[in-house]
């Protein structure tokens, strides 16, 4: 299963949660190292009711929430170095 922090996912949501439909990819999704969610395909009927629409209205509101909570002194740059410094 793919691990990927919060700010990578904020980066590339629409990569992947393609990937997640097209390819049935799975994420882990971490922030600062720790597990924190995991990111999985519906199946399924439920699947067939939640429109296009739908899925971009609840990537808004999560990007929101991420951006919210963001300390704002920390810049995507640092949060990539720092995640590399500690692999």
């Amino acid at each position: 299963m793919n691990r990927i922090g919060v700010r990578e996912l904020k980066q590339r949501a629409a990569q992947i949660l393609r990937e997640v439909q097209e390819k049935q990819e799975e994420y882990i999704i971490t922030y600062r190292g720790q597990a924190i969610a995991r990111l999985v395909p519906v199946e399924g009927e439920e699947h067939k009711r939640i429109g296009v629409q739908e899925v971009w209205i609840e990537m808004e509101r999560l990007a929101e929430e991420i951006s919210a909570q963001w300390p704002p002194d920390v810049s995507a740059v640092e949060a990539v170095k720092e995640v590399r410094r500690e692999l």
